[in-house]
């Protein structure tokens, strides 16, 4: 217990991981309860609150629905009085045109004069007697103000069904032909745009009109279509959209409504305040409970605390070891991460073990390689000093060998030296040259070269198409290469391979008076770096050259030891 209470001393102090477990297991609980007690008095007010704004949330998005829908009837009554049939007078015409435009609607027109008396109405066929309207209210509403209205809902004797009517004055042009257009709709069409949209379950949403009557609901209270809304929620309905608390049967409820922006109806969005009133009845459960376990999570803790401070010890021993350079074996405790972390640590001083071996497997080997590297680096810079004249001949001559052998490493670097494909090779040198795509062909199945023959090959390629640029068919414009390879067995009945590069719309070219360390390059060291025959024609169309050679010389498994060969080869022709 003293290294518990120095644990809360002010001055620095170190203690036991038992004596911090159980520090934290109480730092954790009684925080915990005060928080949790504070959240029981404010979470059923903020519960309510955001019950309410997702009630309004909701009306507000059901009410752009049923808005759209009848900005949807206004725009189409907008469109059908530009009808010409209906500035010509012809109304059976204009029936007959409006009747199959709208019957996949469930719309009908209706033209009446500014008595309420129907001169067409496209429920019947034209010509059939017809009554005045059973809604002159919203008539005499819509030619007074001069907009168009929609009306309450009432009962359509033509139709036999509860309807409302979306009216729009004509203008003054066609006072002649009638008064006001019409469209009328069945109230079923908003209950299904209703039914269209997800409700919550045990909750309802209802639209209703002026004279707060039901159009249409759905949801848990089903309330019939043309009965009275409720007067509970609907005296408080004041505002342009909010929500109010109401009971009803006994049970608190809440409605979220929201007054359409153009037209006079309501969305209601209604539901059961115990909705939400589970949360708060867990976070009783859960305020209790934490006091009724405290005692035993401080007891738990403090055990668990013993058991982890004597396995963390052993692992610390355990770590001491492996630090010495030993290869440690793995503990047995009663905690798994501990001994997940002993495996962890038994196979880190393994591997430990293993990686230092490597590493000095792999100096060896990079000795080797940069060895290597630089004798056949050093065979080039001697070829080329005996073939140049001045210095600066010397320079340009050691910058594009080396530049093309650089540009093989690079590649090799990349694959990790576990080889490179054929055409990207060929891309690689081509490309870093300056052969742009339309001065090349390459012809051949694609594969994989071998560490030495992609070196010895990159050679070779970097010195055609270089030579090729100064003075052969890539001097001009028009002049491209070909290159291709195919199967061909060689001299010794081996499986070969054909390797051919051919130059074309080029100037004619002719055999060089002196011979360089180009052409050793690429007759006498791809000859000799390939166990291969090599032909070299000075062509009147373009310089011509092939190399046939066995498969195994070039395919990645067919050499053992890469960098030995390229650079014995030219050390030979060095000597030389």
């Amino acid at each position: 217990m003293r290294k518990l209470f120095s644990a809360f001393s002010l001055t620095p102090a170190t203690a036991s991981i038992t004596s911090y477990l159980t520090l934290l297991a109480a730092a954790i609980a009684v925080p915990l309860i005060a928080f949790a007690t504070f959240l029981f008095v404010e979470i059923e007010a903020n519960e309510r609150k955001e019950l309410r704004e997702r009630a309004t949330t909701d009306a507000r998005a059901l009410g752009r629905i049923v808005e759209r829908h009848l900005t949807d009837m206004t725009s189409t009554l907008r469109l059908l009085a530009v009808f010409p049939e209906l500035e010509d007078g012809d109304l059976r015409g204009f029936q007959n045109r409006t009747q199959h435009i709208l019957s996949s609607h469930s719309m009908y027109l209706i033209l009446m004069d500014e008595t309420g008396q129907q001169l067409l109405n496209t429920r019947v066929p034209y010509g059939t007697p017809l009554g005045p309207t059973s809604n002159k209210d919203a008539l005499q509403a819509a030619l007074s103000s001069g907009k168009t209205t929609v009306s309450d809902i009432f009962f359509g004797k033509t139709g036999g069904e509860w309807v409302f009517n979306v009216t729009m004055p004509l203008p003054e042009n066609l006072r002649d032909v009638g008064a006001a257009l019409v469209l009328t709709q069945g109230t079923d069409q908003v209950q299904a745009v209703l039914s269209r949209e997800m409700i919550p379950p045990g909750w309802s949403a209802a639209v209703i009109d002026q004279t707060d009557m039901v159009i249409a609901s759905s949801g848990a209270s089903g309330l019939p279509t043309a009965t009275a809304f409720p007067a509970d929620p609907h005296n408080g309905f004041s505002r342009h959209s909010d929500a109010v608390e109401f009971e009803h049967g006994g049970e608190a409820m809440v409605s979220g409504y929201a007054r359409l922006p153009s037209f006079p109806w309501v969305v209601v969005v209604s539901g059961p305040v115990a909705s939400v009133q589970s949360s708060v009845v867990t976070w009783k459960l859960l305020i209790f409970g934490s006091i009724a376990f405290i005692a035993m999570s401080m007891l738990l803790a403090y055990l668990v605390a013993r058991q982890l401070s004597r396995s963390v010890r052993q692992l610390s021993r355990m770590a001491e070891r492996m630090g010495r350079g030993e290869v440690v074996a793995p503990l047995e405790t009663r905690v798994l991460e501990v001994n997940q972390i002993a495996v962890a640590l038994c196979n880190a001083s393994f591997d430990r073990s293993e990686a230092e071996n490597r590493v000095h497997l792999l100096l060896r080997e990079l000795v080797h390689r940069t060895k290597n590297v630089l004798t056949l680096v050093q065979a080039i810079l001697r070829q080329i000093a005996r073939q140049s004249a001045t210095k600066e001949e010397f320079q340009e001559a050691a910058d594009s060998r080396l530049q093309g052998l650089a540009q093989s490493v690079e590649l090799l670097a990349q694959e990790n030296w576990y080889g490179v494909s054929m055409h990207s090779l060929i891309d690689q040198h081509l490309t870093t040259v300056g052969v742009s795509l339309n001065q090349r062909a390459i012809d051949g199945e694609d594969f994989v070269l071998g560490v030495s023959a992609v070196q010895n090959l990159g050679l070779v390629l970097h010195e055609l198409a270089t030579n090729s640029i100064k003075y052969g068919a890539l001097q001009s414009p028009l002049g491209c290469i070909r290159i291709s390879w195919t199967s061909a067995d060689d001299r010794r009945d081996e499986p070969g391979v054909l390797l051919e590069w051919k130059e074309e719309g080029g100037p004619p070219v002719t055999p060089p008076e002196r011979s360089g360390f180009g052409s050793v390059i690429i007759e006498r060291h791809a000859a000799a770096a390939f166990s291969a025959s090599v032909t070299l024609e000075y062509r009147p169309d373009g310089l011509y050259w092939s190399l046939h050679a066995p498969w195994s010389a070039l395919r990645k498994d067919g050499s053992s030891n890469p960098l030995d060969a390229v650079s014995e080869n030219l050390t030979y022709k060095a000597a030389e």
